[in-house]
């Protein structure tokens, strides 16, 4: 895989951290997860590929050993706030100092400088301190968070993960690692740098709620159908848009000019009308294989047996049968090849790991006796 022999080390946190380790694990990285004695699971159930060290590092001696750990590994992803990581003399300056060619990868809320860098805060907080979410929501309504996608794994988790990838080809030529501010309020920033650079064009000359790409067309928004369910349009282009007409067995000359944007709340007032005859199903018959741009609003169940997503393979079942989607993008030479075990339980792996890094049998009894680390071993079941 393309990260054949990359050791990440991944310190416990949420979401978004363990996300990021996980796609890493995903594409072929050994990752420990670093993991506190006492705690019982990953919450973010995004151990897939892991192996898991539990080792309590508010103790000096349990900081000592994750030294030894940076001192042979190749990325050291971390997720406190500001200032947290110096205090327990972990800090990049001194890991670095023992390993040039450690890239140590900081994934926070609002980074590491700034009056909010030592605050808490969640996905829904970033997202408002981006500006996106502000973009989000009906005409008349509160803005709204679409669930904790935006920031913990788009602008935190997946931004964090190119950082890492950039910072390792960029190690190819200088032979040395680099410390990378990810965080989630720039990285979802970022990832609006469309809206910013088309803020003085048409698509968003309205309120919130009454433009093109934010649900305010009558051809980009969902619809109600007769079961219940939902139709997902999005005819932007007028060929598609006359597919969509065709499809709904309405006439374009009877109907007010596509992007009049006063007619399009009683234009959508009569396409609701329309969907809301026919079943999801029924629709699928009408608009599938064309390019009216109509989909049906799968659930989670729905997706996994799609045609679409079955002929591609699109989803995996681990031996817990527990289904996920398959690692993205895929790689023609390198493709990922995700672990289809259970997710490790905490310390599962400790006393092997630190056997791997050259510790001795008296130093991990050692340190289990004086629970600097614990051991979860699996036992057998006869």
């Amino acid at each position: 895989m393309a990260l054949q022999g990359i050791l990440v080390l991944e310190l416990a946190g949420l979401a978004p951290g363990p996300f990021c380790a996980m796609v890493l694990a995903d594409f072929g990285a050994r990752v420990v997860r670093v993991e506190r004695p006492g705690s019982h699971y990953d919450v973010s159930r995004l151990g897939r590929g892991k192996r898991s060290l539990a080792l309590d590092l508010k103790q000096p001696r349990g900081a000592a050993v994750l030294r030894r750990l940076c001192a042979r590994s190749d990325v050291l992803l971390e997720p406190f706030r500001s200032g947290v990581m110096e205090k327990l003399q972990l800090g990049p300056e001194i890991l670095q100092r023992d390993n040039p060619k450690l890239i140590y990868a900081r994934l926070t809320g609002f980074g590491q400088s700034g009056s909010f860098s030592r605050l808490a805060g969640h996905d829904i907080n970033y997202l408002a301190l981006s500006g996106v979410l502000s973009k989000i929501g009906r005409n008349g309504e509160n803005p709204y968070a679409p669930l904790n996608l935006l920031a913990d794994f788009a602008g935190g988790g997946l931004m964090c993960v190119l950082g890492i990838m950039m910072a390792l080809f960029e190690r190819t030529r200088s032979g040395k690692g680099q410390v990378i501010d990810a965080n989630m309020v720039e990285g979802t920033a970022y990832l609006s740098s469309f809206l910013w650079k088309t803020q003085k064009s048409s698509l968003w000359e309205a309120p919130r709620g009454q433009n093109i790409l934010d649900g305010g067309a009558p051809f980009y928004t969902t619809y109600r159908t007769a079961d219940g369910e939902f139709m997902a349009v999005g005819a932007i282009e007028p060929q598609f848009y006359e597919l969509l007409i065709k499809g709904l067995g309405l006439k374009s000359d009877e109907l007010p000019n596509q992007m009049s944007m006063d007619d399009w709340p009683e234009m959508k007032k009569k396409f609701a009308a329309v969907f809301a005859k026919k079943t999801k199903a029924e629709w699928c018959q009408i608009f599938d294989g064309t390019d009216a741009c109509v989909t049906p609003v799968l659930t989670l169940e729905e997706v996994v047996h799609h045609d679409h997503s079955k002929e591609r393979g699109s989803f995996i079942t681990n031996e817990e049968q527990s289904i996920s989607p398959r690692p993205a993008p895929l790689l023609s030479n390198t493709p990922a090849i995700p672990s289809f075990k259970r997710d490790p339980f905490v310390g599962e792996h400790t006393e092997e790991i630190l056997d791997e890094f050259g510790f001795s049998r008296e130093e991990i009894d050692q340190l289990k006796s004086d629970k600097i680390i614990e051991s979860n071993k699996v036992k057998a079941s006869l």
